[in-house]
């Protein structure tokens, strides 16, 4: 009997998925021990993973494969990009299988983080899984702190705190003129560009910190023109122009690894990589309480399964296989992302494996105050680059945030006004 085997050395009569995702470098190695854990469970799929750019890139390579027919079976996705996807009749609505008989039970869907959920409904239809999720939280470089007279077990616990450390931990070391060391990064960076939606992702929590909302729950009217959005905006540019920090040229976690930068706002992904390269001792802490409370957000990316897939039933295999409880405690451990699932910080693997990783309990611990980002079911995406563009004209172009606050608001709200047409 001869058995015919392709190049991959898998038999050609192997169901294979296609998987997009935007996972960094650091992170691809726990993917694949996660698919090969996959494949060997279920020997007669086989998961073919690509790497797609994230932002802007993710969302018109899916709009270019919807158009040739050649999207993925499955698609990591940000929660931003569902509607684009449900207008487009690509994605399935995920009642299709959870109701199917290897599907989940009502038990089950509770067990998921609730604010993971909410991101990715449309609706009132949950249209994706989350795959992994994560948190923001303040990264500083405690030996910076201790140089600059600062004590290096007490992170900036306000705005103003967060100010005056960020102003001690700016540096000329060398007395050349040029600053050496920046105290905290602002993340800012061109609307147009794939890292837009990650500038407004970490604005966010600073209008809630403010007590304020992007939008309304009727989503019909956005607020960012109103005081707390104003406040959290002009605190930015504040702080970017006392640390001149137009001429910072690293990115964040590059500068932070190297002690360019003493604070730095992050998620859990980046954890191997600082655990690796980091050669100074630095702590994590909750972002600063704004004027009103504190406050981060909860987030992560999901899996959708596209409707033209030809194994739809294998394809929500891998899904359902990737949140489960055992798995999400596994991915967490390889990748430093956080879990899906309340039961996972339950089992007693995982308590051990926080009990030895301070960095990892230290993000568990922000899920206390975390929030997902606001509900905004249609043009998630052109108003997230109008707010993008509020932050970039602010900062960068050196504009009143209020009148520019002003001007975008009226441009979202003509949006928002069209979906009644």
């Amino acid at each position: 009997m001869i058995v015919l085997v392709s190049c991959s050395g898998r038999n050609r009569n192997d169901h294979e998925i296609v998987f997009w995702h935007s996972f960094v470098p650091a992170t691809q190695p726990a993917l694949n021990k996660m698919i090969e854990k996959f494949e060997k469970e279920n020997p007669d799929i086989h998961i073919k993973a690509q790497y797609v750019p994230t932002g802007d890139a993710l969302v018109q390579k899916l709009i270019t494969s919807l158009q040739s027919g050649t999207q993925p079976d499955i698609a990591w996705i940000h929660s931003d990009f569902i509607d684009k996807l449900i207008e487009g009749d690509a994605i399935y609505d995920l009642e299709h299988f959870i109701k199917s008989s290897d599907g989940l039970t009502q038990e089950e869907i509770n067990d998921f983080f609730p604010e993971l959920l909410k991101s990715a409904m449309w609706d009132g239809k949950l249209y994706a899984l989350p795959m992994e999720a994560t948190v923001l939280a303040l990264h500083y470089n405690k030996d910076a702190f201790k140089a600059a007279g600062l004590n290096p077990n007490e992170p900036p616990k306000t705005w103003d705190e967060l100010y005056e450390a960020a102003k001690k931990l700016t540096v000329d070391k060398d007395n050349d003129g040029k600053i050496d060391q920046y105290g905290f990064y602002i993340p800012v960076f061109p609307a147009s560009g794939q890292l837009s939606i990650w500038m407004v992702l970490q604005w966010e929590p600073f209008v809630w910190q403010a007590g304020g909302k992007i939008i309304n729950d009727e989503q019909t009217k956005l607020l960012i023109d109103q005081a707390p959005a104003i406040e959290a905006l002009s605190f930015w540019k504040k702080m970017y122009d006392m640390m001149h920090f137009s001429n910072f040229t690293l990115s964040h976690d590059l500068g932070f690894s190297s002690g360019t930068l003493a604070m730095v706002m992050d998620g859990p992904w980046n954890l191997p990589m600082y655990k690796k390269l980091n050669k100074f001792k630095w702590g994590i802490a909750s972002l600063p309480a704004g004027p009103k409370e504190k406050a981060t957000f909860i987030a992560g990316e999901h899996l959708a399964i596209f409707k033209k897939t030809k194994e739809p039933e294998k394809a929500w295999k891998f899904v359902k296989w990737f949140t489960q409880p055992q798995n999400q405690a596994l991915f967490s451990e390889l990748s430093g992302y956080l879990p899906v699932r309340k039961s996972t910080l339950e089992l007693e693997s995982y308590k051990k494996f926080l009990s030895e990783d301070e960095y990892m309990n230290a993000y568990i611990d922000q899920i206390k105050i975390a929030k997902a980002q606001s509900s905004i079911d249609h043009y998630k995406i052109e108003i997230n680059q109008i707010i993008a563009e509020a932050v970039e004209q602010t900062i960068l172009g050196n504009k009143d945030p209020a009148d520019v606050l002003k001007e975008q608001v009226e441009k979202g709200n003509k949006l928002l006004e069209s979906i009644k047409q």
